[in-house]
């Protein structure tokens, strides 16, 4: 079943798809410069902090499915940003960029007909390539939704 391309196909698309939630690039899209790093007052996270967060941890269980010397990050520490608010608008704007990279290889590991997605990655301990790809589709809808909560709040969501 996991070999199924028409799985493959549906897995690699959960990774961007925008069919039941708001996709990452419309989540982050059109935030003004000055607001990339406010917290609400009833938001524990700015919209940077969020953004990072999605990013590293992405990354992270990217490298975690690729890395045969993968070693695994402090948790929370190593998973959120120090502050608040984005160095520059080049930091910005890299970690969109290297949100849509990762996504892209992970899009392409899911459509890797050598990679049974039912197996165990061979470094790990019990987890599958399936689990994974599904792993970061979840997360990131989460956090995803936080972005646009944060956003409603600080009155910069599009109506």
């Amino acid at each position: 079943m996991t070999g199924d391309p028409s799985l493959r196909t549906l897995v690699a698309r959960v990774l961007d798809w925008d069919d039941a939630h708001v996709s990452l690039d419309k989540a982050v899209g059109n935030i003004p410069v000055e607001l990339r790093g406010k917290r609400s007052p009833s938001a524990p996270h700015s919209c940077w902090e969020l953004l990072e967060h999605i990013r590293i941890a992405q990354h992270d269980i990217l490298d975690f499915c690729v890395n045969p010397k993968y070693e695994e990050m402090r948790w929370p520490a190593d998973y959120w940003p120090s502050s608040p608010v984005p160095a520059s608008s080049d930091a910005w704007n890299e970690s969109v960029q290297q949100c849509k990279r990762d996504r892209v290889s992970l899009q392409a590991l899911a459509n890797d007909p050598a990679i049974d997605l039912s197996d165990k990655i061979p470094h790990g301990s019990g987890q599958t390539y399936l689990r994974e790809l599904l792993l970061v589709a979840d997360h990131n809808a989460y956090h995803i939704g936080q972005l646009v909560l944060v956003r409603q709040m600080l009155g910069i969501w599009p109506s």
